[in-house]
């Protein structure tokens, strides 16, 4: 039977309670749990020797429980008349003492300061819903009216956002301490498919009166009834605490339901003292097709610290190929955070096993065993080397790991969407060892490799992101390296600096390259001189601004041309489909500028990075539209794709290799010229292979 009200009004209405404890008769009726579920908690903060004023009782039978068990001095009120007649004469001969009267919660004729606790279960939610929260305003401070300096108010409640901030925010303006109570979810009879906020978890909200208001809000919250409390430091804190309990209930609601290969939800656990992010969990299902060994439900993959953003943990595509791979029903895969300390894999297991468990694929067997999975049966590794704040792109980390190879590489993380790696570089072999022997030596975490007081050792030869590799083979549309292009100057343009390895390696390493980069961001040019190994000379320049505006300018002045324009720059915007390049960076009209300013052998480099299929076609469009050639080569295991637009248009633009051959004997030509350089760091890039799966656009 569902008696829940089916409207706000309904919540707060005299006459909506009476139908309902009419209709209800006789059976009590538990708002979040009875008191087997309840009284470890309500123990803690309810003695019997305490007046009790019990607001909005219902019949529920929480106060003839805590009667029975030795508290004595209940006053339960009610705005049913019908409720109220009923307990009392169900209470006449067992309970002479327990009192029930019919009272409006927001205005009751008791003396000032009589009473030690006040006890809620489920009427702040209820009075919450009517007038924007003024009901339940007016019954919180007449809460505060009747009870003593020292008393508390002890509510049971779903804290569901509207009904939380309201209460906190108020008992903080008056100047009382707030604790919070998550004791989890606690379903009955009630919480079937037409009742789904049952699935929220049940918070007990406990607020004392202060004589004097404390010098700053006292903000605690607790796990389960005898969790230790954590102090937070704001309201905000507080609320997005209870905000994190409610979204893992409600994604093990989710869960338990059914599941589903195309959605991957996850949700973040933080810390239990600090209140940092902890653990990202996210919970990959296998297709209902999928060919599995019967008793492989459920495993959980810890990912090695340091590499959550690589491609198979990272991205949508990279968890379901991870999932296929283990072959297990359900699979959770967890991220490990910056910033917090893991003794070792084991400690990890036990810190997880509760809470996973509960994430269980629906039929799983009681006891069936379910395995921890992770690469090597190791944490990883990561060190944070900086952290810094950017104007324009918020905080940032720049940080040292270990790659699945065993080498050490250094990452610029924007932490406004830490899955992604902004920059990488490999640090050099020399530091890699130094770092490794004292690793065995101390069987500690390495040191950040680096020399002391000096730049980070980066090994400047050698790209980290395939998507630069393949930007460098296109050189060889260019003809650089072969015989009728020797001592020949290259000019580049790039737009978009990053931890500046591609710019650099192009100076290092293409014979007679200049290159010019615009960077929007002076916080970049910092972290790329400071942390990556960037260097500023005579052939490779930075002009802070707008790439925009600095490629209108030079169009509108005329005579700069460049054999080489590179766009290697993100969105800020995730809203767009597209987050590479920015959508004004591909208008026809801004292209046809970029076309301007290349000579007639020019190329035009795009970094693409699209997951909209219709976007991607209307930018290739557009790009076609402008460039007579436009080649496209796929990076393998991500969405990037980098276009290879030639100019044409002249007598050069018509000889420039695309066909099989005259790409492989570019490549050759090129891959010559670069290992050939006097750089002692030769670079590591194979250019021919980097070329055969290009496409015509």
């Amino acid at each position: 039977m569902n008696l829940l009200p089916h409207t706000a009004e309904e919540f707060s209405s005299a006459e909506y309670w009476e139908r309902f404890f009419r209709r209800r008769g006789d059976k009590a009726f538990e708002w979040y749990g009875d008191y087997n579920q309840l009284c470890g908690v309500l123990h803690k903060y309810i003695k019997p020797r305490d007046q009790v004023l019990v607001v909005g009782c219902g019949n529920s039978e929480l106060s003839e429980q805590l009667y029975d068990v030795g508290y004595r001095q209940l006053t339960n009120i009610d705005i049913s008349e019908t409720v109220v007649t009923h307990m009392n004469q169900r209470n006449a001969e067992r309970r002479p003492d327990l009192t029930f009267l019919q009272a409006d919660a927001t205005q009751t004729s008791f003396e000032s300061g009589s009473f030690q606790v006040a006890l809620d279960k489920g009427t702040l939610d209820a009075m919450a819903s009517q007038e924007e929260g003024a009901l339940a305003g007016r019954m919180l401070v007449e809460v505060g009216r009747v009870l003593a300096v020292g008393g508390r108010y002890v509510c049971v409640s779903l804290a569901q956002e509207h009904v939380a901030k309201l209460a906190v925010e108020h008992f903080v303006r008056e100047g009382w301490a707030v604790r919070l109570h998550c004791l989890g979810s606690m379903e009955g009879e009630d919480s079937g498919p037409d009742s789904s906020s049952f699935a929220l978890p049940v918070f007990v909200l406990v607020c004392t009166k202060f004589r004097q208001p404390p010098p700053c809000p006292v903000l605690e919250m607790c796990q389960g009834e005898d969790g230790a409390p954590r102090r937070l430091a704001t309201m905000q804190e507080l609320l997005s605490a209870v905000k994190e309990c409610q979204a893992y209930a409600l994604l093990r609601q989710r869960l338990r339901a059914g599941t589903d290969a195309t959605q991957s939800p996850s949700l973040t656990l933080c810390h239990a003292t600090t209140g940092l992010p902890r653990y990202t969990l996210t919970v990959q299902d296998s297709p209902p097709t999928a060919k599995l060994p019967r008793t492989n439900y459920f495993a959980i993959f810890i990912v090695p610290q340091g590499r959550e953003s690589d491609w198979l943990y990272g991205s949508a595509e990279g968890r379901s190929q991870l999932a296929r791979s283990a072959g297990f029903r359900r699979l959770v895969i967890v991220a490990m955070h910056r910033d917090q300390e893991y003794q070792d894999m084991q400690a990890v297991q036990s810190e997880l096993s509760p809470m996973v468990m509960d994430l269980a694929p629906p039929g799983m067997p009681a006891n069936q065993q379910v395995p921890f999975l992770s690469v090597g049966g190791e944490l990883g590794w990561r060190e944070v080397v900086s952290r810094g704040v950017s104007a324009l792109s918020g905080e940032y980390s720049v940080e040292d790991v270990r790659g699945e190879d065993g080498q050490l590489y250094r990452r610029l993380v924007f932490l406004n969407n830490a899955g992604l790696v902004q920059s990488e570089s490999r640090l050099s072999t020399q530091a890699t060892a130094s770092a490794r022997k004292k690793s065995k030596k101390k069987k500690a975490k390495p040191a950040a490799p680096q020399a002391a007081g000096g730049p980070p050792s980066v090994d400047r030869g050698f790209l980290c992101c395939a998507h630069h590799r393949v930007m460098v083979a296109g050189l060889s549309l260019l003809g650089v390296g072969s015989a009728d292009s020797k001592g020949q100057p290259v000019s580049v343009l790039l737009v978009g600096l990053g931890g500046g390895g591609l710019p650099q390696f192009v100076r290092d390493f293409v014979p007679a390259a200049s290159v010019e980069v615009v960077e929007l961001d002076p916080t970049i040019l910092e972290v790329a001189q400071t942390w990556f190994g960037f260097h500023v000379d005579d052939r490779l320049k930075v002009t802070l601004g707008d790439g925009l505006e600095h490629i209108k300018t030079l169009e509108s002045q005329g005579g700069c041309f460049y054999d080489v324009i590179m766009f290697d720059v993100d969105s800020k915007d995730p809203t767009l489909g597209m987050s590479c390049p920015p959508p004004a960076f591909v208008e026809t009209c801004f292209l046809e500028k970029v076309r301007n300013l290349l000579t007639p052998r020019g190329i035009f480099m795009l970094n693409l990075v699209c997951r909209d299929s219709a976007l991607r076609e209307s930018v290739l469009g557009r790009v076609r539209g402008v460039f007579p050639r436009v080649l496209s080569r796929g990076i393998e295991g991500e969405v990037n794709e980098v276009l290879l637009c030639v100019r044409g248009g002249g007598e050069q633009g018509e000889q420039t290799p695309v066909s099989p051959p005259a790409l492989r004997k570019a490549a050759q030509s090129l891959q010559g010229a670069l290992r050939g350089h006097s750089t002692p760091c030769n670079p590591d890039i194979d250019i021919a292979s980097l070329l055969e799966d290009l496409k015509i656009a």
